[in-house]
């Protein structure tokens, strides 16, 4: 039991990468705290971690829901061990169809909430405790439509680093993990056709050198990693976990 005694608090993880990663912390032994914007999904989502989740309604574009939902955590369980931030989501939009209001919710979601749950979380991880940021294969690969996106998850590879740095001293590591393809509900909602889908998909699984999609308990496994003791020297690393896409 890799996280036994260990309070996790995960955002984004009603489905995808997150809950899989919510079972996966569970199974080793943690308490965690399930953090999503969709009531629906949430509740989904406690069904399938046995009832045992706490399940707590919040948009991490709103620095106040994110303070409650530090908040409603802290009273459950006295403490947060484990920080894994995950939420994040965008669309495909070409250069030219991009709007201010666009821009400004992608940064919203995709880079200031991960700052302010680091930001709201941090002074209550004791020594050891662990952050985790998912970050992105388009750190590295360009993609057309998701200049955006990319920005976002770039700049989160940077806060890895930079916070990383400010939170060593009091023995806190900061590490990140950077899907590739994975089989998730992510790509469905970037607004692109059924056919759209399936000519990335094969684009995409043409430059894997393993010739496949990974699974979201691949990047479970790699989050447990970086979760646990396992890791304990590790912190200010960004774990490709993509099959080999952006390596060869």
């Amino acid at each position: 039991m890799k996280l036994q005694n260990k309070v996790a608090f995960i955002t984004g993880g009603t489905s995808g990468i997150g809950l899989e990663t919510a079972k996966s912390f569970q199974a080793e032994g943690a308490k965690v705290a399930v953090v999503g914007s969709n009531s629906a999904r949430l509740e989904a989502a406690g069904k399938e971690l046995d009832g045992k989740a706490l399940q707590v309604l919040a948009d991490v574009r709103k620095v106040t829901d994110i303070e409650r939902a530090v908040e409603q955590t802290r009273a459950k369980f006295g403490r947060i061990d484990i920080v894994f931030v995950n939420a994040g989501a965008s669309t495909v939009v070409p250069l030219e169809a991009v709007t201010q209001e666009y821009l400004q919710d992608n940064l919203a979601l995709n880079f200031s909430g991960t700052f302010f749950t680091i930001q709201k979380t941090a002074p209550h991880i004791p020594k050891g405790g662990s952050i985790i940021v998912t970050t992105s294969f388009l750190n590295t690969v360009g993609m057309p439509g998701l200049s955006i996106l990319a920005a976002t998850k770039a700049a989160a590879r940077s806060l890895v680093r930079t916070l990383g740095a400010e939170l060593a001293p009091r023995g806190i590591r900061v590490n990140a993990i950077s899907p590739g393809a994975i089989s998730t509900p992510f790509y469905g909602k970037m607004g692109l056709s059924e056919a759209q889908l399936s000519q990335v998909a094969t684009s995409l699984k043409e430059k894997i050198a393993l010739k496949r999609f990974g699974e979201a308990s691949e990047l479970a496994k790699a989050a447990l990693f970086l979760a646990s003791d396992d890791s304990s020297y590790v912190t200010g690393i960004e774990l490709a976990v993509d099959g080999g896409l952006t390596q060869f």
